[in-house]
């Protein structure tokens, strides 16, 4: 990933003022929209050639924009296979939101797609909304830049973290949904693509056709359980009231940071001193990571894009589909800082490596010597972060309750005891005050995220807070997270949760909104 320094923020600068002076001809070519296209890419990892999916930009993977500057993208798609894109925190008109037929369909190959909204400034992301896609890595970085960002003296970092198999995303599909996603495996050919009989695959996905192609419950109904809430009581060794909690149902070949495995990382050149803006995005299709700063002081600034106060600490865990905006302070003197993303409950660990001029780099192993514990599995440090800009105060219009179920055999995953298809709609008007209570009944955790919202996460198992602004929440097994929002515009958005296999068999409904009264 590319990195800025002040000097290259100011030379930015210097170019935004001279645009200023352009003819009115070169203004034009200036403001044109940005391309960007969905292709494939052929990555080396244990040096192994794998061709995936991405998302090609103007200066490689993703878009940085600069502050102010509106999202205008043509999107092209240059895949043999239909696809769309989801601008995951953004928040544009619905039209635009990149869910299949909600309302606009798949692109077809070769078909190119205008994009026009205002973007919120932050870390944020964009992905395929086709499952199998996602798992193939069709998804990019998306930095918005804010003016206290141009005008600060900080290097900017990106660190976009991936789970990888040779497989294809259809086999790994069938592999958890059959009981065998321990295995580790090598796979078929390197390279592999999907099935190019249609978008989705495995697990009972549909082909894309219908309300978001997210899979339509093929694999029958999931038993709720009874279980009372027991919130807060999960231990660290993954046990809870003496049930197994799974952490992780599938063993991938190989773990990324920016395309790279830790065998081989990324090493971003930085100044004695200097303080760096870590961005760090978890793109990940089921793969929690704790990251890691070592050495380095750092203190969390911003979760999902938007600020928090600041926490200090050298390690914080993510969820997939979330992002970390991490502040470093590195020392006067040389040398390297490893910065690591440890897989929760297990050994494996990708990152990059920050390193002064002339420094010695270290290799790393890919697997530590001991395991990461379990990610937030009591939500203590949910419940350590403050929003800098919360909800403002308002009397709550309207509540609702989510409950999540399902289990590893049969492999189905439920909002409200339905899968996709069968599902009952969470409604509102536009304009009300909604919270949304996630209860989590399930022995998994579920990150989930909604989309054309940013909501306040206001209670933690029954314990009020005012906790971050977020888009994606994780909820723990056995506990209840509570989220309040401010319905927009009148639209079905999707909610859903973010661990790809859990989406692909069913776990996702509708946010419906209405126009206000």
């Amino acid at each position: 990933m590319k990195t800025l320094s002040r000097r290259g923020f100011l030379a930015a600068s210097a170019a935004a003022l001279a645009t200023a002076h352009l003819p009115r001809a070169a203004m034009a070519q200036s403001l044109a929209p940005l391309a960007l296209s969905a292709t494939t890419r052929t990555l080396d990892i244990g040096g192994r050639a794998a061709t995936v999916f991405g998302l090609a930009g103007p200066r490689g993977q993703g878009l940085v924009l600069d502050p102010g500057q509106r999202f205008r993208v043509d999107l092209t798609n240059d895949l043999d296979v239909g696809t769309i894109i989801h601008w995951h925190g953004q928040i544009p008109p619905n039209a635009q939101d990149g869910v299949p037929d909600m309302p606009m369909p798949l692109l077809s190959p070769g078909e190119t797609r205008s994009y026009d909204f205002e973007a919120r400034p932050g870390t944020y992301w964009m992905h395929s909304h086709v499952p199998i896609q996602e798992m193939h890595l069709l998804a990019a970085p998306l930095i918005v830049r804010s003016q206290e960002d141009v005008e600060a003296d900080r290097q900017e970092v990106v660190m976009f973290l991936h789970d990888f198999s040779f497989k294809t995303p259809e086999e790994v599909l069938a592999e958890i949904g059959g009981g065998h996603g321990g295995g580790h495996g090598a796979g078929n050919d390197a390279g592999a693509q999907p099935d190019q009989g249609g978008p989705m695959g495995g697990m009972g996905a549909m082909q894309g056709t219908d309300h978001g192609a997210m899979g339509h419950g093929a694999m029958g109904g999931m038993p709720m359980g009874n279980m009372p809430g027991m919130g807060g009581m999960m231990g660290m060794g993954g046990q809870m009231g003496g049930m197994a909690m799974d952490l992780n149902d599938y063993d991938w070949d190989a773990y990324l940071a920016n395309d790279r495995t830790l065998s081989d990382p990324e090493v971003v050149p930085v100044d004695r001193g200097g303080r760096i803006r870590l961005r760090v995005i978890n793109a990940a299709a089921a793969t929690v990571f704790w990251i890691d700063t070592g050495a380095a002081a750092s203190r969390l600034v911003a979760v999902d894009g938007h600020a928090v106060q600041p926490l200090p600490g050298p390690r914080f865990g993510l969820a997939m589909g979330q992002r970390l905006d991490i502040e470093l302070d590195l020392p006067s003197e040389g040398g390297a800082w490893p910065i690591l993303a440890l897989r929760e409950g297990a050994r494996e660990r990708t990152g990059l490596i920050l390193a002064t001029q002339g420094a010695e780099v270290r290799r790393l192993d890919a697997v530590a010597e001991t395991e990461a514990p379990a990610f937030d599995t009591d939500l203590a440090q949910e419940a350590r972060l403050s929003a800098l800009n919360a909800l403002p105060d308002r009397p709550v219009d309207r509540s609702q309750m989510l409950m999540l179920g399902g289990s590893m055999q049969p492999y189905v995953w439920t909002i409200n005891g339905a899968v996709w298809g069968q599902h009952q709609l969470i409604t509102a008007r536009s304009g009300e005050r909604v919270v949304l209570s996630f209860h989590n009944m399930s022995m998994m955790a579920h990150p989930m995220h909604l989309h054309g919202h940013v909501f306040q996460v206001v209670g933690l198992n029954g314990r009020r807070v005012a906790g971050a602004l977020r888009d994606t929440v994780h909820v723990p097994p056995m506990s209840m997270v509570n989220v309040a929002l401010d319905a927009g515009e009148a639209a079905r958005w999707m909610l859903h949760c973010h661990h790809m296999p859990h989406l692909a068999s069913g776990m996702m409904t509708e946010f419906a909104v209405t126009p206000s009264a």
